[in-house]
C-alpha cells in the first residue's frame, strides 16, 4: 500500500508538508527519548520494560512478552539485565507454578517515576503557551494520523 502512496504529485502540498514535519518530529523527539533513557542507563526495549509494569502492574514474562511484542526468550534477556541492575524483581506466580511474576522494585518505581517526571516537564516546556483548543485540536489531530497509520501498517507492506 506504501508504494501507491509515495510521492504521488496529486497529493496536496500541505499534506506532504505535514508528513515531512511528522518525520522530523518523530527524529527529534526519538533522539531526545533516547538521550533521556541513556541518562538513566537504560535503552528503550529496557524502558518499554519498565513503562509496561509501571502503567499494568505485575504480570507473568509471557504476559510481558506479548504486551511488548517481542518473543519471550527476548524478554528474558530484558529482565536479566534490568534485574541485575535491581530495577525489576522475579518471583514465582500465586497460582501457576509454572510462570515467573515479574514486577518493578522500589528502585525500578524510582526510575520509571523519574522518566514520567522528565516526560511531564518535557509536555510542560513545549505546550506551555499553546492556547488548549489549539492544543485539543492538535491531540485531535495526532490521534487521527496514528490511527490511520496503524491502519496502513497493519495492512502489511507494500
Amino acid at each position: 500500500m506504501m508504494k501507491s502512496l509515495h510521492d504521488r504529485p496529486e497529493w496536496p502540498v500541505p499534506a506532504r508538508a505535514s508528513l515531512d514535519r511528522l518525520f522530523e518530529l518523530a527524529e527529534v523527539l526519538g533522539a531526545v527519548m533516547r538521550r533521556g533513557m541513556a541518562a538513566k542507563g537504560l535503552t528503550t526495549a529496557r524502558a518499554g520494560v519498565l513503562w509496561a509494569l509501571f502503567h499494568d502492574g505485575p504480570m507473568t514474562q509471557r504476559v510481558l512478552a506479548t504486551r511488548l511484542g517481542v518473543t519471550p526468550r527476548n524478554v528474558t534477556g530484558l529482565l536479566d539485565a534490568l534485574q541485575e541492575d535491581g530495577l525489576v524483581a522475579r518471583a514465582a506466580h500465586p497460582t501457576d507454578r509454572r510462570a515467573t511474576l515479574v514486577s518493578l522494585t522500589d528502585e525500578g518505581r524510582s526510575v520509571t517515576s523519574a522518566l514520567r517526571g522528565g516526560r511531564d516537564e518535557l509536555a510542560a516546556l513545549l505546550f506551555a503557551d499553546v492556547p488548549a483548543d489549539r492544543l485539543d485540536a492538535f491531540t485531535a489531530i495526532l490521534g487521527q494520523v496514528t490511527d490511520r497509520l496503524r491502519a496502513v501498517d497493519a495492512d502489511g507492506p507494500a
